[in-house]
């Protein structure tokens, strides 16, 4: 636990006691600035992140927030964890066995329910609107926890749909420098699941090694070339095209120069470990995240647009037709790939060092439409936090027995960006000038962050 002291005298377990008895109030007592002061110098601060993003809103009434019983409930079962009281969906094992190590937000409330909409905003904090590009997490958490000279980049992003996400991977007005390095194409099957075994190559970063024609000093001569050219270029082109293709082939070549690159082997992993992840692309995406933690790279975000076999959703966990028996699919790869991952990094002492993000854009309505499936709801719904030192094995917030309402501790996408800032140690006030020259902050200061979780 950190109790270390703040200015005012008061520690910050203090103050964090204090606030959520009501003594202290959000408008008067400057706590959030003081946390969030605490956060960026305190020495025990999370070093990095895996954000675990699932393509098209998965359903919380049937993974994390069930409703036995009614008729919005569907046909799952809720099935005990490893904390006593705490349930959650039947076809999550695995997970369950971990729920010491998480903390279920059951009361996010968005109110965003377009797809690339809602996917920027979560991503970032931000709607998008106006002549304003906002940095999305990724970037901010590269730029403020990002080593300078790393050979391995400070954000990795894993088989993303760039395509019809693309704003929601942009480092915005931050620049190319924070722009996260792009790892294996996303799923082709149906836009759900790789296809057999091509999630292997699909997760190697391309063309890092040299074709046999070419000898090492032809390489470097050539990129010194290159390199030269380039300069001519910019300095002549000044603006962001330029200087991002300029940053990213400087990127690509400290990596590929460096032993860092075999980070990307997992083909150096145990062959039961592997298995135990589960042979397809979200699965190994989750070792090679572990492996980039390991490495130091700050934020890792994988993405889970199905795997193989998996029908009825064009978006993966975009479930509107015959949603019960694809999530039954989807639950399985997450539950392999998610509970192994909290495991690996538990035995090899990266957890507490590791923060874990389970979210989609939004939730799916509690009323089961037509199509034995669930609509889009950004209402009442559930994010997941693990790992990363915070007060974990706990519920946070509570929708109502229908599931459509928020009844306790509504949670918005600031609220939840600021915790997470919080967790890792990030000031989330700090302000960083925008490409229209004005200063925004990393978290609007309307934030509320969820106390009850940070230690």
């Amino acid at each position: 636990m950190i109790s270390r002291s703040f200015d005012s005298g008061l520690s910050r377990r203090d103050w964090l006691r204090l606030s959520a008895a009501g003594v202290v109030g959000y408008s008067v007592s400057g706590w959030f600035e003081l946390l969030a002061k605490d956060a960026a110098t305190h020495p025990k601060r999370c070093k990095s992140c895996i954000l675990l993003w699932m393509n098209g809103g998965p359903s919380q009434m049937d993974t994390f927030d069930l409703k036995p019983g009614h008729v919005n409930g569907g046909s799952y079962k809720e099935i005990a964890t490893s904390v006593p009281g705490i349930k959650i969906g039947e076809h999550l094992p695995k997970l369950a066995k971990h729920m010491r190590d998480m903390v279920l937000i059951r009361s996010m409330s968005t109110k965003e329910g377009e797809h690339v909409r809602a996917a920027h905003y979560m991503h970032s904090g931000y709607l998008p609107q106006g002549p304003v590009r906002y940095p999305t997490l990724s970037a901010l958490v590269a730029k403020e926890l990002g080593q300078e000279g790393s050979d391995l980049p400070s954000s990795v992003s894993i088989a993303p749909m760039q395509r019809f996400y693309a704003a929601a991977y942009s480092p915005g007005f931050l620049g190319p420098l924070y722009a996260p390095l792009i790892v294996g194409d996303p799923p082709r099957y149906n836009f759900g699941g790789s296809t057999g075994a091509a999630y292997n190559p699909s997760l190697k970063v391309k063309n890092l090694g040299l074709v046999d024609e070419v000898s090492s000093d032809q390489r470097d001569a050539r990129i010194e070339l290159l390199k030269g050219m380039q300069r001519d270029f910019v300095s002549r082109h000044r603006g962001v095209s330029p200087v991002s293709n300029e940053t990213a082939y400087a990127r690509a070549v400290r990596l590929m120069r460096s032993e860092a690159s075999k980070a990307f082997n997992l083909d150096e992993e145990p062959a039961s470990l592997r298995d135990a992840y589960g042979r397809n692309q979200f699965g190994q995406g989750c070792l090679l995240a572990r492996r980039l933690v390991e490495r130091g790279v700050p934020f890792i975000e994988v993405s889970h647009g199905g795997v193989h076999g998996e029908f009825g959703a064009p978006i993966a966990w975009d479930t509107h037709v015959r949603g019960f028996d694809v999530l039954k699919s989807l639950c399985a790869s997450l539950d392999a790939g998610w509970a192994t991952l909290i495991g690996d990094l538990k035995r090899r002492g990266l957890l507490e060092s590791t923060l874990i993000l389970w979210m989609g854009e939004f939730g799916r309505t509690p009323r089961i439409n037509t199509e034995a499936g669930r609509d889009h709801y950004p209402k009442a719904w559930t994010t997941v936090l693990a790992g990363g030192g915070i007060q974990t094995g706990q519920v946070i917030g509570k929708t109502s027995k229908d599931g459509t309402t928020v009844e306790e501790r509504a949670v918005g996408v600031p609220d939840f960006l600021a915790t997470v800032c919080l967790a890792l140690g990030i000031d989330p006030l700090k302000e960083n000038m925008s490409n229209v020259g004005r200063p925004i902050r990393i978290v609007e200061k309307t934030a509320k962050p969820i106390k009850e979780v940070l230690s």
